[in-house]
């Protein structure tokens, strides 16, 4: 995963990239499956688009070519050069639910007993019930805000309003299931399943490692 906050001297360049980064991205060596991302204004996904920030996602074939995509590529160099911050962890699933534009993700790692997990959760809302969909957020993102044990949180995704995401770092496993299975967040899983919201989705848990780089003012590797 990928977050970065373009600066302002260069939105346009960051908003042909959100447009049409993505075609280059075929040709890159070991690159199975990806998503070039944009974000909300907040640090959940919300209504409100950011106008600087945005995310990659990618899934490779091993570590070398995901190192390689990183370091090298013209989009991530492109990236670091014109942002403010940029972020980059690699993840390795451990627990995989659900499908991601018909695409699922392999699980290649065991549960971690210890330490930080990270965690994505995206889903395509139905256009039809977006509106009763998007008066229950705001309860989720304020309980996602305060949670115990959030390193960050970051919302991403590919279209405003319908196909939304969110990345969340923990500092354990034991902190993210206890922000999971109580409150607000317990509540819309609920009515999400309940009321049929999403023509498809996904939740994924990962162990992460090698993060580096800056993201909300703190550093990482």
């Amino acid at each position: 995963m990928v977050l970065c906050d373009i600066s302002e001297a260069h939105r346009a360049w960051g908003y042909s990239r959100f447009l049409f980064g993505r075609y280059t991205l075929p040709r890159v060596q070991g690159l199975k499956f990806f998503k070039v991302l944009g974000a909300g204004y907040e640090s959940g996904f919300g209504l409100r688009p950011s106008v600087s920030r945005q995310g990659f996602f990618g899934v490779f074939d091993d570590d070398d070519s995901a190192e390689r995509f990183i370091n090298d590529s013209t989009l991530m160099r492109g990236y670091r050069d014109h942002s403010r911050e940029f972020f980059s962890v690699k993840l390795r699933a451990f627990s995989s639910r659900g499908s991601w534009s018909g695409a699922t993700l392999p699980v290649t790692a065991v549960e971690p007993e210890l330490g930080p997990i990270a965690a994505l959760t995206r889903a395509s809302i139905r256009p039809s019930l977006a509106r009763e969909f998007w008066r229950q957020a705001p309860l989720t993102q304020r309980s996602l805000e305060t949670a115990q044990g959030c390193v960050f949180s970051a919302g991403v995704g590919e279209a405003p309003l319908l196909r939304q995401a969110t990345f969340t770092m923990w500092e354990s496993i034991a902190h993210m299931d206890a922000y999971a299975r109580s409150g607000a967040h317990l509540n819309a899983i609920k009515l999400a399943k309940l009321n049929n919201y999403f023509s498809e989705s996904m939740f994924v848990r990962f162990a992460p490692y090698a993060a580096r780089g800056v993201w909300l003012g703190r550093s990482y590797g």
